[in-house]
């Protein structure tokens, strides 16, 4: 049995951890509700964005056979020539990709992505990335607020941190909430007290019942504030594996190979597709190679990135092994916090347990105010 100094000990850990990160992770559950389904919400407000904003490109000749990678390469820097190609994603339709541009910083309105038919062999309009903050429609705000708050990489591991703060805050409620329990049933809400005792019940039963999603999407959400971080620590540990000094090498000017590059990488794990190919100079590839990113086509697999390494000028292909385990955990916890991979009823449950988390952690500001206002006020005097 717990003594009562250790319990007010977690009581302590449990109010300070908590009042440190409440207000952060109560902007965080705002704006990521409506991020749930932004998907659903950019058709929405902006159904004919891509084909509006469509350069003017006829179509390829030979439209309708299996695009040629170099072929879609082409296209893209004919119709962007001062803008180098980032990296190319492969869309769930088949023959479809989103080109990933480098921007112009003097260049104001330039949209990050192309959208391209590799079938029809025709750029199809432009978007913007869902990380592009500057630019962008109402949800790429709300994702710049929801990710860093509008302020730069810092105040996203400021945000990792806070998130940190909330398991801590979640393990010490759920060390504290047992003893708690011993005095009442279990989901008690004792509607004939006072209304500081009815949000006391509601906050407790409320965050034990949300209590797993919540722990799952705070660390998640912590482990997806370090991507940078994490692919950097990829590239360094790729560099010290292949005894090269990537970082001080010079980026290959304008790659070619890119189709063959794409084969090697599946004849090489021919079990897997192509998710996308990040180009030579970009984050997640080398200044020299290509850098294939394949997955598997199971509810799992398909989150798992397996990266594989082509040189661009040799054509060599360099086996880097199984992905780390921290660009893994990164991987694994990006659907497990955006609940993107099990439909609109996951989508729907997420939301659902995204409502809790705003009433918990509002139930604990309005509790904490409560309790201060209590203690300031004078007792009362008997006569």
């Amino acid at each position: 049995m717990m003594s009562s100094k250790t319990l007010g000990r977690w009581r302590w850990v449990h109010e300070w951890s908590s009042l440190v990160c409440t207000v952060f992770l109560l902007m965080l559950c705002v704006t990521g509700l409506p991020l749930i389904f932004h998907h659903e919400l950019e058709d929405w407000l902006e159904p004919h964005a891509p084909e509006a904003s469509a350069p003017a490109h006829s179509a390829h000749p030979n439209a309708g056979a299996a695009p040629h990678m170099d072929e879609v390469l082409a296209l893209v820097r004919d119709a962007y020539p001062e803008r180098p190609v980032q990296f190319i994603a492969w869309l769930d339709e088949p023959g479809q990709f989103r080109v990933g541009l480098r921007r112009d910083a003097t260049q104001q309105g330039q949209k990050p992505f192309a959208l391209v038919d590799g079938v029809q062999r025709r750029i199809t309009g432009e978007a913007y990335s869902e990380k592009d903050w500057r630019n962008g429609g109402i949800m790429s705000a709300l994702l710049m607020l929801h990710t860093n708050m509008l302020m730069g990489q810092k105040s996203q591991l400021f945000l990792g941190a806070m998130g940190l703060l909330f398991v801590v805050s979640l393990v010490s409620g759920a060390v504290i909430y047992g003893p708690f329990m011993r005095k009442l049933p279990f989901g008690t809400v004792r509607h004939e007290k006072s209304r500081r005792a009815v949000w006391l019940d509601l906050h407790n039963l409320l965050g034990i019942a949300a209590l797993m999603w919540m722990f799952i999407v705070g660390l998640t959400g912590a482990i997806n504030t370090l991507d940078s971080i994490v692919f950097g620590a990829w590239q360094k540990s790729v560099t010290a594996q292949l005894k090269i000094e990537y970082a001080d090498a010079k980026p290959t000017p304008r790659p070619e190979g890119l189709q063959r590059a794409v084969d090697k990488a599946l004849a090489f794990l021919p079990e897997r597709r192509v998710s996308f190919v990040a180009f030579p100079g970009s984050m997640f590839a080398t200044p020299r190679h290509y850098a294939v990113y394949l997955q598997g086509d199971t509810t799992i697999t398909s989150r798992l990135l397996h990266p594989v390494l082509i040189d661009a000028v040799s054509g060599e292909l360099v086996d880097v092994g199984n992905p780390p385990w921290f660009l893994q955990a990164l991987e694994v916890s990006r659907p497990l916090h955006f609940g993107d991979y099990g439909g609109m009823p996951m989508k729907l449950l997420w939301a659902a347990f995204d409502l809790l988390a705003i009433v918990v952690l509002g139930s604990g500001i309005y509790l904490w105010i409560n309790r201060r206002r209590s203690k300031a006020s004078p007792a009362p005097t008997r006569n």
